[in-house]
Formats: structure tokens, sequence, C-alpha cells
């Protein structure tokens, strides 16, 4: 089964641009990944949000200890606000399939 990330990403007001550009420099080498299944970036008023799917929880694994994820982080560990926020989700799909899940 899937696995489901939501990371949340809070940058310095002021470094926020830096901290954008080394995010979308990092989503196509992710995108290479074995297991990544969805990798998706947005953004809002507070920062960046990660929508993630993997194949499983060991590929999610090795993600995060992977260099892509390694480097992303040291390149804006200064700039943020908060540290990083991960939520693993488990989903409860529910009503009509195509809608009740991802």
């Amino acid at each position: 089964m899937s696995v489901l990330i939501v990371a949340t990403v809070t940058p310095k007001p002021e470094r926020r641009d830096a901290v954008r550009a080394a995010l979308l420099a990092a989503v196509p080498a992710v995108h290479e990944e074995p297991g990544c299944e969805r990798y998706t970036l947005q953004e809002d008023k507070r920062g960046f949000v990660f929508i993630e799917q993997w194949a499983s929880r060991e590929a999610m694994g090795v993600h995060g200890e992977g260099e892509n994820f390694t480097a992303m982080l040291a390149a804006i560990t200064d700039d943020l606000a908060e540290p990083l926020g991960v939520r693993v989700l488990t989903p409860l799909p529910v009503g009509d399939p195509d809608k009740g899940s991802l």
C-alpha cells in the first residue's frame, strides 16, 4: 500500500525566495527516485507544502536518508522559521473512489 506524506516548510520571510528556489530545484531529482509515485509542491502565505506518495515505507525511508532530500534540507535549514513538519498519513477511503482517495 502506498504511503502518503504531507510536509510543511515555513521559511523566514526574508528568505522565502531562496527557499522556493531550493525546493523547486530538488523536485525533478526526487521524481526520479525509486518508489516516488507523487511529489508535489504547493505554496501559501505561510510557506510551502509537499504532498507526497511513496510506493512503500521502504521507498519513503530511502528518500528520507537519500542524497536528494538531505541536500535540499541542508540548503534550506538556516532559512527556516520553524522545523520541517512531516506527517505520515493513513488513507481512509470513503465515498466515491475517484474522489475519496489519492
